[in-house]
């Protein structure tokens, strides 16, 4: 019997409605932006908040707590259910290891000793991690276990593919990821790098073309070298608040590829406080990552 929940955490950015439909716990990261705190109990309509930091907002995010991740663990084996928490990546949060730590404790105090907890590392961002749950939410559903679909995480997880580019350099920036002088100049001159998440979970620059629509393009261009060999029924896109460049990603991959399902949503405030509005980013399943 399938006695057990997918948890994630809200960095995933999925859907409210594909979280009720497919009965996902989630735990919630909470962010700060002109003096006031939001988490998912208590949000910000996304367009007020990349509204905000276009009219020069500078929000701060905090991470899952171990506290926090063991009360939403305990709520599910209360409840006689065993968890499998995909957790938002160890390279640019410590939210894993909270979830982590919070797993352990409730295994060394044996309270619930016939239940199960396991903490896997997406090493995955926004829709990317997303897409990961998705996965794992297919194989739950078709009947797979707690521990078949583990192992199908960590098998695959790094090839599930990230690529992603930013309208703005000055946010990359603040978060240490260019140079002020890199940011200076190549806003300037209309600089968009490209980046991935690699190996590690860490956001990483493969590259950089000059204008918007360029990057856009570029980031289907890397699709089609990574997706050989790999099937793609289904893909995600997702955006800081730019959905008609999420449309024009959406049509250039159609057409590249034939693929005819997507799931586009925004980029989430604790992803998007760092990388800004106008973030776009494509994720499938290829190699290499």
């Amino acid at each position: 019997m399938n006695t057990y929940v997918i948890m994630t955490d809200i960095n995933a950015d999925l859907p409210e409605d594909y979280i009720r439909e497919h009965n996902l716990e989630i735990l919630s990261l909470s962010y700060i932006i002109d003096g006031e705190t939001y988490d998912r109990t208590h949000p910000l309509e996304v367009e007020e908040f990349y509204s905000r930091m276009r009219g020069g907002s500078m929000p701060t995010t905090s991470q899952v707590n171990p506290e926090q991740a063991r009360e939403a663990f305990t709520a599910c084996m209360e409840q006689g259910k065993d968890v499998l928490y995909i957790a938002f990546s160890s390279g640019l949060s410590g939210t894993y290891n909270s979830g982590r730590v919070a797993a352990e404790e409730l295994k060394e105090e044996g309270r619930f000793p016939e239940r199960k907890v396991i903490v896997l590392d997406s090493l995955s961002a926004s829709l990317g991690q997303g897409l990961l749950v998705h996965k794992a939410v297919q194989l739950k559903e078709s009947g797979k276990s707690l521990e078949e679909v583990a192992a199908w995480v960590e098998e695959n997880k790094l090839n599930l593919c990230h690529n992603f580019t930013v309208d703005d350099l000055f946010h990359l920036q603040r978060g240490g990821r260019v140079s002020k002088a890199t940011a200076i100049v190549g806003t300037m001159i209309n600089i968009k790098p490209i980046l991935h998440v690699d190996n590690e979970g860490h956001l990483i620059p493969v590259g950089k073309v000059r204008g918007r629509k360029k990057s856009l393009s570029a980031l289907v261009d890397r699709m089609g070298e990574q997706i050989k060999g790999f099937e793609n029924p289904e893909v995600f896109i997702s955006h800081g608040d730019c959905l008609e460049d999420a449309r024009y990603v959406e049509k250039l991959v159609r057409e590249r590829f034939g693929v005819e399902s997507f799931l586009i949503n925004h980029v989430g405030p604790t992803i998007g406080a760092h990388s800004g509005p106008g973030t776009m980013a494509l994720f499938f399943m290829g190699n290499p990552r």
